[in-house]
């Protein structure tokens, strides 16, 4: 064999798949070139022999023929670094799902410290791009963060709605400048740093190759100009730490953890760029008489027992129970009521939240029994239960 591919990484013929990414890994940081003593011309070997000794069906063909005949290309197939010319510039590569970091993909498997992020990745492809002639347009500033508060409301606030006023600590746009950062009347120097352009070239040694990757120039943040006179208060930012206040409308019927979106009153941009938003966050506050059930709500109402008998006839016949508006309404149980099953008392539930109408109302009664009875208690009661018998 012209290149011994087992020799190269050290391993036998007989290793392992998790034997062979070991010795591979260990040497890929040895000889990475950008490392003392790396060796560009040893690395390249290494990764085309873990592309072939990596994938069981190259494998296979490496250790019967010699060689690998795929038809994508590849290291073996004298195709270069990213494959042969019928499989494109990246045929030796798989980016399908299959191939990608789902199945175990390691960036270190290519050359990369232990500290790369797929963000990363993004950043050698924009270069490669770049490098092509495809240029993407620089942003020179930054939007404010978005801010999410909690804001604590009663049962009550959410059955009739309300406008209330908040307060919260965030970046504010500077008084100074007006959040630009710097005077406008005493004009701009050119930045020395990218010569005014706004860019700056930064290379890098990447398993793709040597890209020349060009940034937004941290100095003057992309603008190629530096102003002259730079605000003292906000030294630059466009924005000082500071609290911002905002009347938040709650409507009639509002759920728990529901939120309402403010635009524009999160974090001041940087350099006049544009706020962020506010996400206010309802938390409603549990009751102690009623229980709500989405546009429903519950309430439970205690009973004795002797009572519950005596309203099932005549002008007793009728229970009076709250209501979260305040106003008391009069039940009329029903024949053959079951006390196991709620009174549903229609409309008188939680609005509709951006609706009309309302949800319903559930009485739930407990029952209460003596907790002590005499004889003669006894002895009515034995009559009454004869007496509903023979009913």
């Amino acid at each position: 064999m012209a290149n011994d591919y087992y020799k190269i990484l050290g391993v036998n013929k007989s290793a392992t798949e998790d034997e062979i990414k070991k010795a591979y890994r260990k040497l890929a940081h040895k000889y990475h070139p950008d490392k003392p003593g790396g060796d560009e011309k040893k690395f390249k070997e290494l990764n085309d022999a873990y592309q072939i000794l990596s994938n069981k069906e190259k494998r296979a063909q490496y250790d019967r023929y010699g060689r690998v005949f795929s038809a994508g290309g590849g290291p073996a197939s004298g195709g270069g670094p990213f494959g042969s010319a019928q499989g494109g510039p990246f045929g030796g590569f798989d980016f399908s799902a299959q191939g990608g970091p789902a199945s175990g993909w390691d960036p270190s498997d290519f050359g990369f410290g232990s500290d790369f992020e797929m963000g990363d990745l993004g950043d050698v492809f924009d270069a490669f791009f770049e490098g092509m002639g495809i240029r993407q347009k620089r942003r020179t500033y930054h939007r404010g963060s978005d801010v999410q508060i909690n804001l604590e409301i009663s049962l009550e606030d959410a059955f009739k709605g309300l406008e209330k006023e908040i307060s919260y600590p965030t970046d504010v746009r500077c008084s100074k400048c007006n959040g630009l950062g710097h005077d406008s009347k005493s004009g701009f120097k050119k930045c020395s740093v990218c010569d005014g352009r706004g860019e700056i070239k930064e290379a890098r040694n990447t398993f793709f190759g040597n890209f020349t990757q060009i940034k937004s120039c941290s100095v003057c943040h992309g603008a190629g100009q530096i102003p002259n006179n730079i605000c003292d208060l906000c030294k630059g930012a466009g924005k000082n730490k500071g609290e911002k206040r905002v009347k938040v409308s709650i409507i009639p019927g509002v759920s728990d953890n529901q939120i309402i979106n403010i635009k524009g009153m999160g974090q001041a941009g940087e350099r006049g760029a544009e706020s962020g938003d506010l996400f206010v966050r309802i938390i409603v506050k549990s009751h102690s008489v009623f229980f709500r059930e989405g546009d429903n709500l519950i309430v439970k109402k205690k009973i004795g027992l002797v009572d519950l008998l005596l309203s099932l006839e005549g002008a007793d016949k009728k229970i009076e129970t709250p209501t979260l508006s305040g106003k008391k309404i009069t039940v009329e149980i029903p024949a053959e009521f079951d006390v196991r099953q709620p009174i549903r008392i229609a409309g008188e539930g939680m609005p509709h939240f951006n609706g009309f109408g309302k949800g319903d109302l559930f009485v739930v009664l407990e029952v209460i029994t003596p907790k002590k009875m005499n004889s003669k208690v006894k002895k009515i009661l034995e009559d009454l239960k004869e007496e509903l018998g023979s009913e």
